[in-house]
């Protein structure tokens, strides 16, 4: 590979952006299972944050903060399903580098609103399902993406690269051996009940059906190819790395390891997706390495978010904007002088569910907008301190706390629509499911038997199969 010969001093940018990626499953993160070994050494070389927080998930409103700066009364995006592009006003990343003399260019991320402005957008393969076989999804991402490293290397301009990684997103069908990484068992054992549950959901069956194995009866193997999963992104992305290293640009490229939203497995009820305002969903890693500018192998508490990112990332390249932020430059926190940005966060979610809520260091609230078809209490209240599997839900029991923490909320939305003169996109979303002329669901059986995801003509196939 040929070195990349260049007269400018800016830096090349690399975002490696990660979705469905919980951080508590990641070994750097503390996760028992040795899932990330060639992140774990990454992060190694510069900075880990241990608190960074998705407050907008799923992913479209997550990235449309993480790429603006935003939070999501700036973006005006909450749904999943959102109609239209970002606010007017809002200027991407992308476009504010190639403002600054960048080549631009994203692999995987088609239709989101906040991928306006790259001057190339490059695709590949990253879905499946049980009959298609393993899904070598990273493997599939390299392919298109090394080459375009290749091209962008040769011009004299720096480049930013944004990578969206789709190995954590269901269906998790990582190749050979990374499916037995972490299983060792009997995945179809008539006597382990533990996959009753997640079959019986009938708006997530069918598409459960259409990537487990035909007769799954153990929920632990689930888990564990979605660790799989991870195991094997983990050495698709040390290939990018070193890749960078042998060009002899990885020192010159700030280089960004995040995730838009976590993922729920077995936890509340709400498997193997990513939806609910819980923990496993909001808390993702946020690594960043850049040896002139970043200290090495600092791990940093304190909170951060989304909307922290494009500020950092433009202050660690020396570029000025006049452009307003809603998040913060972290790189101050890198020299020790911010212990933490806000402590206290709003909290959105429109996926299956749509919900906001108020999140503390510890104490949880969360408000139903509408009834979800988990058929879930409209108002919950977890304490994070002494509950962080947030396992009992103690609305009840502090009406106080809830009353004080919806003050909370309710003065911090006032405040951000003053700010920019516009609604809280959370109450303007009357149709966030897609459902166009649907409106807002009434009951949490409405709901059940509205929402359907998953090829009802593959589960039957499967599900004959499983019966031979």
């Amino acid at each position: 590979m040929a070195k990349q010969k260049r007269s400018i001093s800016r830096p090349n940018i690399l975002l490696i952006a990660i979705d469905s990626l919980r951080a508590d499953h990641m070994s750097c993160y503390g996760y028992h299972r040795q899932t990330t070994p060639h992140i774990d050494r990454f992060a190694r070389s510069g900075v880990l944050f241990e608190q960074c927080y998705s407050a907008h998930i799923p992913t479209t409103s997550a990235y449309a903060s993480m790429l603006t700066g935003r939070d999501c009364f700036g973006t005006q995006v909450v749904a999943l399903r959102h109609q239209g592009g970002l606010t007017p006003k809002v200027r991407t990343l992308p476009e504010m580098l190639r403002k600054e003399g960048y080549n631009t260019t994203v692999v995987g991320f088609e239709g989101n609103p906040a991928n306006r402005g790259f001057d190339r957008y490059l695709d590949y393969e990253g879905w499946g399902n049980w009959e298609m076989g393993r899904s070598p999804k990273a493997q599939n991402l390299n392919a298109v993406a090394q080459p375009e490293i290749d091209r962008l290397a040769r011009s004299r301009k720096p480049f930013f690269l944004m990578l969206r990684h789709m190995d954590p997103h269901s269906p998790y069908l990582p190749p050979e051996p990374y499916e037995r990484m972490f299983y060792h068992g009997n995945e179809t054992d008539p006597k382990n009940r533990s996959m009753d549950e997640p079959l019986a959901f009938k708006p997530f069956k069918d598409y459960f059906l259409s990537w487990m194995p035909p007769g799954i009866s153990d929920k632990e193997y689930v888990i564990a190819q979605y660790d799989g999963a991870l195991a094997y992104m983990d050495a698709s992305i040390q290939n990018i790395l070193t890749q960078l290293d042998a060009m002899g640009i990885l020192d010159e490229t700030i280089v960004v390891i995040n995730g838009d939203h976590g993922e729920t497995l077995d936890e509340h009820e709400c498997w193997f997706d990513h939806h609910g305002l819980y923990e496993p969903t909001l808390y993702v890693p946020l690594i960043i390495r850049y040896p002139k500018k970043v200290p090495r192998d600092v791990r940093l508490k304190g909170y951060t978010q989304h909307k922290d990112l494009v500020p950092t990332l433009l202050q660690l390249a020396g570029i000025r904007t006049p452009m307003k932020f809603d998040g913060r430059s972290l790189v101050q926190r890198m020299k020790g002088r911010n212990a933490s940005f806000e402590s206290e966060i709003y909290i959105t979610e429109c996926t299956w569910m749509r919900k906001h809520g108020w999140r503390t260091p510890e104490w949880k609230l969360i408000v139903a907008l509408e009834p979800d078809f988990h058929w879930k209490p409209p108002v919950e209240l977890y304490n994070l301190v002494q509950d962080p599997g947030e396992l009992r839900n103690v609305a009840g029991r502090h009406p106080d706390v809830v009353e004080m923490l919806r003050k909370r909320m309710e003065v911090f939305i006032a405040k951000r629509e003053r700010e920019t003169g516009l609604a809280n996109p959370m109450l303007t979303q009357g149709d966030w499911h897609g459902g166009v002329g649907v409106g807002p669901l009434e009951t949490s059986q409405q709901a059940y038997d509205t929402f359907h995801i998953g090829d009802p003509e593959i589960a039957k196939r499967l599900q004959a199969q499983s019966k031979k």
